[in-house]
């Protein structure tokens, strides 16, 4: 296909010029994943009659999403996740470590909010240092243990963080401390962690970038259901990243980005005999083995 002349209806054989543009380097899975990515952008496009200006508002929005993002927070993920995408991602990704006979715990999106350099923290200790005067405590405890043995596994880590009632990360509130609510905890001979959390409560997300103008312009709303965020990892297993959600939380049913699953939502119960928690929660993994 040579240039095109101003007659031209650019459609399937535009397409699969574009497509063909790629080179004898291009690895398998590239050129798999680049193939349909270009057929269904280029669908699009002709689908909706896509204008020059429209075009042009799409590509402000990925490049002020780019320009918000940094280490504290990711922008561009929550537009992935505004849209449903990232969930969709998870799924897929989980189906595929769940094709053995003993599926792991559900996993969950990650959102934009973790850090990798949360600190290592003893069991038993807390997460909460800024505790508001409107924050329940609660006592988290659980055991990681192998989907395939459902043996007990030691030294794993649980990556837990989460937002305080104000509906703010530590990142985004100078009131909170550094690596306030955030912590890594080690599990022990018998695969046990455990430590004091708040009881989550439902907030918003941030509204003052593209994800929110997102939210607006499809007249949704911006609120997420109570949830603690976990990273568990083992050696030998799959890391497992998930999210659980407050059984009696609102939003659940129409969570703004889409994460909340089967299997993820707990309950909280009264705990009895400790002045430093009202509430308790047992959550257990099972983490499948890497293939």
């Amino acid at each position: 296909m040579g240039s095109l002349s101003n007659g031209d209806v650019l459609g399937q054989e535009f397409t699969d010029h574009v497509v063909r543009a790629m080179g004898p380097e291009t690895t398998p899975r590239m050129r798999t994943v680049m193939t349909a990515l270009i057929q269904h952008v280029h669908d699009f496009a002709r689908e909706v009659n896509l204008t020059t200006e429209e075009w042009l508002a799409g590509v402000a929005m990925l490049n002020w999403a780019g320009q918000m993002s940094n280490d504290k927070r990711n922008e561009g993920q929550l537009v992935c996740d505004v849209i449903g995408l990232e969930s969709l991602v998870d799924d897929i990704t989980y189906r595929e470590a769940s094709k053995a006979d003993k599926p792991p715990t559900s996993s969950a999106i990650l959102g934009p909010f973790w850090r990798a350099d949360a600190p290592i923290r003893e069991n038993g200790t807390t997460i909460t240092f800024n505790t508001p005067k409107d924050a329940v405590v609660a006592y988290m405890h659980g055991q990681v243990t192998s989907a395939e043995t459902g043996k007990p596994l030691a030294n794993a880590t649980v990556d837990v963080w989460q937002a305080s009632t104000n509906g703010l990360y530590e990142q985004q509130d100078d009131d909170q401390i550094d690596c306030n609510l955030r912590g890594k905890f080690v599990t022990d001979a018998e695969g046990r962690y455990s430590f004091y959390c708040l009881r989550p409560t439902p907030y918003p997300i941030p509204f003052d970038g593209p994800a929110g103008k997102l939210l607006k312009l499809m007249d949704r709303h911006e609120y997420r259901p109570a949830h603690i965020h976990l990273i568990v990892e083992s050696e030998g297993h799959r890391s497992l990243t998930t999210q659980i959600f407050d059984k009696d939380s609102k939003y659940l049913e129409d969570d703004s980005v889409f994460a909340v699953k089967d299997g993820l939502t707990v309950e909280f119960k009264p705990r009895k005999g400790d002045t430093q928690a009202e509430w308790d929660l047992e959550y257990n993994v099972t983490l499948a083995k890497k293939q």
